[in-house]
């Protein structure tokens, strides 16, 4: 994937990043007194390379520890490489630590200069930015309070409305899509996306792979430093979930699982957007400590939200086998349906049925999940992740996971 000529505003080749680790600092003041060697090497980050064209989004992916952090701190230029090289053009942005930069006895306007001289935005082209910036971030009067006074949520508004203030050529994304309410979380990923489609280069990092399907075009899987895949985004993912599957069940089996929960339950704003219910029809109780029983061959699911403002937003359902792999997904944006108000237009309640008719699974347990996005399909408004298991039985007694369509000749 490495390329060179015009157009091609960051390349990596060979990059690798070393860390010396001693025993002790009285070790690394001997190595540096006498020149040998008493260190023990950790390479983070071992022969990496890439590039991306103008307007290219590459996901990188990888469980922690895996050097993700690491490769976006050689990006941004915050890291120097050990081995190799990175070669960027244009002005970089990194959305990374928001905030982390602003000095705390500073008022927020005094930190929208200062930490604007730091990403190389001067002080004229501030002053002439500083309107939009104010009235991105949404923090009123408490811009000209000094920052240590602000939430945290307030610091991370400032930092992002600057951060984004000006497109850049190429911007690195560190788990950072979202960030805020669910107001601001909107206006965010709306942001992204416009300058995706300006033509902007996205360096994307997310353990959330829904993002990463839907952002990227090209998507990279560290693992220990170094480049397991690199290539289409779906080809990718599909190695690194396998991969993933793997590492949880060899956790299950030293611990047991804890049980599924819904989000629902938890304390939460009553004006959010949030999924409000999700009914599984012909659910048999069983007894304590027996999944429901789905007693009719379809699986029957009826979901209501409350959504934002008037937006008509969008739900997701998953279904994956209970402690096992997942089996499938689908959602109302993909598939281009539209949800149905419930209720009077101010109650913004959104309701949609789903059905799996002659369900094609085999007798076992299942999971279920739903998720609310707003209309992108991009902003995960709520989620009750594993919420539900039941217990299905087959009509038939062979082996296996689903039963496929199939024919003899």
């Amino acid at each position: 994937m490495v390329m060179h000529g015009a157009h091609v505003p960051l390349i990596l080749h060979g990059v690798g990043k070393e860390y010396r680790l001693y025993d002790s600092p009285r070790a690394r003041l001997k190595a540096l007194l006498t020149g040998r060697a008493l260190h023990r090497s950790h390479w983070a980050l071992r022969e990496v390379s890439f590039a991306l064209k103008r307007g290219q989004c590459l996901g990188v992916v990888g469980s922690n520890g895996a050097g993700k952090s690491t490769l976006l701190k050689l990006v941004t230029g915050t890291l120097q490489p050990s081995a190799g090289q990175v070669a960027r053009e244009g002005r970089v942005t990194a959305i990374l630590e928001l905030g982390a930069g602003f000095h705390p006895d500073f008022t927020g306007r005094e930190n929208l200069y200062f930490g604007g001289s730091l990403i190389g935005i001067g002080s004229e082209e501030m002053a002439a930015l500083e309107d939009q910036v104010l009235a991105f971030a949404e923090i009123g009067e408490a811009i000209d309070r000094p920052v240590k006074t602000y939430s945290s949520g307030m610091a991370v508004r400032l930092a992002f409305a600057l951060v984004t203030a000006v497109e850049p050529d190429v911007l690195i994304i560190d788990e950072a899509l979202a960030v805020g309410d669910q107001h601001f979380q909107k206006k965010c990923i709306d942001r992204i996306r416009e300058f995706r489609e300006n033509g902007c280069t996205i360096l994307f990092c997310s353990h959330s792979l829904y993002h990463v399907r839907h952002l990227c075009d090209a998507a990279l899987w560290l693992d220990q430093g170094r480049m397991m895949e690199l290539g289409d985004t779906e080809t990718v993912l599909a190695a690194y979930e396998k991969y993933a599957r793997l590492l949880d069940e060899r956790a299950q089996s030293a611990a047991a699982a804890p049980p599924p929960t819904a989000q629902a339950a938890e304390k939460r704003d009553p004006d959010a957007a949030a999924i409000l219910s999700c009914d599984i029809s012909d659910l048999h109780d069983q007894g304590e400590g027996k999944p429901p029983l789905l007693q009719s061959r379809d699986l029957v699911a009826t979901i209501t939200v409350r959504g934002q403002g008037q937006e008509r937003p969008h739900v997701g359902f998953m279904l994956e086998q209970d402690r096992g792999v997942g089996i499938t997904s689908m959602t109302t944006c993909e598939d281009g349906v539209a949800l149905t108000p419930v209720g009077e237009p101010q109650d913004r309640t959104w309701g949609v049925t789903l059905t799996l008719a002659d369900l094609p699974l085999h007798t076992g347990d299942y999971v279920v999940s739903v998720y609310l996005f707003d209309a992108s399909g991009l902003v995960t408004y709520d989620l009750w992740f594993k919420f539900k298991v039941f217990r299905f039985v087959a009509p038939t007694l062979v082996p296996g996971l689903v039963r496929l369509p199939y024919r003899w000749t």
